[in-house]
């Protein structure tokens, strides 16, 4: 039996790792510097708007496939739910026009031919243009690729580039725009069905994975913080934390699932991203008719999207850096105004809210950025590195996060847990996502 497996950083990445080599029967340490594990994918409860809420906005889609497989690991394909359909409403700011995109389910998108479920203003072939990503080359920019000017470009490359590259698009790659379309859009209607919590992100992504590490006997610490790792010829040897050294034994391996900042610090030479862009969310304490959608895309408007919780409505401002300095009551006015219009709600009064401001929350997602990207593995036969800032294919996202836990679990040995893990998903697969009980339709304009 293969030693112990030291996990260092318990967002998505890192649970996604410990989960896949426990399943494979290593026994795993999963340490964690905060007080607690998910990273930027979590839920808390926030005193001062007394209600609990996400610390972020994530969509998954049928399509995330590493995602939906660790979600399926840990029991928790239960607390989704979602339209049970590939649609999207959209509201336009600036028209008042609502339309709602309806993929069909197959991978021929005869959607694209239909007038009906396309982007109103749009034609047939304003999406075959969209192909082009497929040749765009390792430094070309989204706005070389495809044409900015364009009513397919501002109502529906513009939202959805954005909210996955989290980086302007003047600047933002190309090639990780084609990555990510050719597994959502690319793969079919289906693919692109949208998921949601059905409580909270905690209660999906991050929960259910430490009850299923605590079975498999995993020890879990909080507020353990590595300050270096010691390293021989061509091993790890030892880790330092805070709170002493541990030496490594000779079968013992470690993931280290860290932001890029920290690994950069304990991990000589490594080459990582360095520049960073912005995510501002805004959380409003407020029951929105649960006939409502599960979220609608925002066009001209501060805000990309906005969604629908239990108690709360939040909306998402990708690549912001240029609101971080705002005044607080300035920018909660602003994005209730983006809330109000998509959910037809009065204007005012603004309710409670809780902005979320994140400086660095993901990679600059720019192809000289996207070339600073490493890969699992390290000189160091028995480390190996995790992050949505390794080189995924994807930008920052859920996905991208475990799909890198994945492939450092499977870096060290860990080949038997794709057999593991299927026989623990069919026994913890929940059955399908109920429907709601409502259609995932925009509600008729008063």
């Amino acid at each position: 039996m293969s030693g112990r497996v030291h996990v260092v950083g318990a967002g998505m990445a890192g649970l996604a790792a410990a989960v896949r080599l426990a399943a494979a029967g290593r026994a795993v340490t999963l340490s964690e510097a905060a007080p607690q594990a998910g990273g930027r994918a979590r839920s808390y409860f926030d005193q001062a708007l007394g209600c609990r809420i996400d610390n972020g906005n994530h969509l998954l889609i049928a399509g995330n496939r590493s995602a939906l497989s660790y979600i399926d690991a840990v029991g928790a394909r239960g607390t989704l739910t979602g339209p049970g359909m590939p649609v999207y409403p959209f509201v336009d700011r600036a028209t008042g026009e609502r339309w709602v995109l309806r993929l069909n389910l197959g991978r021929v998108p005869w959607w694209m031919a239909s007038s009906a479920r396309r982007v109103p203003g749009t034609t047939l072939g304003d999406y075959i243009k969209a192909l082009k990503l497929r040749r765009a080359r390792p430094f070309d920019r989204v706005v070389d690729v495809l044409q900015s000017g364009t009513t397919v470009f501002r109502r529906l490359w513009q939202p959805l580039a954005v909210a996955a590259l989290n980086t302007p698009l003047d600047q933002a790659s190309a090639v990780l725009l084609a990555h990510v379309l050719a597994e959502s859009i690319g793969a079919g209607g289906e693919a692109c069905t949208p998921l949601v919590p059905r409580e909270g992100l905690s209660e999906t992504l991050v929960d259910p994975a430490l009850a299923q590490l605590r079975r498999s006997g995993a020890a879990i610490r909080f507020g353990a913080r590595l300050r270096a790792i010691e390293f021989g010829d061509d091993r790890a040897i030892a880790l330092d934390f805070e709170s002493g050294r541990e030496p490594l034994a000779d079968g013992d391996d470690v993931v280290l699932a860290v932001t890029a900042a920290v690994a950069t610090r304990l991990v000589p030479d490594l080459v990582a991203p360095d520049q960073y862009c912005a995510i501002l969310n805004a959380h409003y304490r407020f029951a929105a008719p649960a006939d409502s959608p599960f979220f609608i895309g925002i066009i001209g408007g501060t805000a990309e999207w906005a969604f629908r919780k239990p108690g709360v409505v939040s909306v998402t401002v990708s690549a912001a850096d240029r609101l971080l300095d705002a005044p607080e009551d300035e920018l909660a006015a602003t994005l209730w105004h983006d809330v109000a219009v998509a959910y037809e709600l009065p204007s005012a009064p603004v309710p409670p809210v809780r902005l979320v401001r994140e400086r660095r929350a993901t990679f600059a997602a720019t192809p000289e950025q996207a070339a600073r990207r490493p890969g699992a593995r390290t000189r160091w036969r028995n480390l190996a590195l995790a992050g949505d800032w390794t080189d995924t294919g994807l930008p920052a996202t859920v996905e991208g996060a475990i799909r890198s836990g994945f492939a450092a679990a499977r870096l060290l040995g860990a080949d038997r847990a794709d057999a593991a893990e299927k026989a623990l998903s069919a026994g913890n697969r929940r059955s399908k996502v109920a429907p709601p009980s409502h259609a995932f339709e925009p509600r008729p304009s008063r």
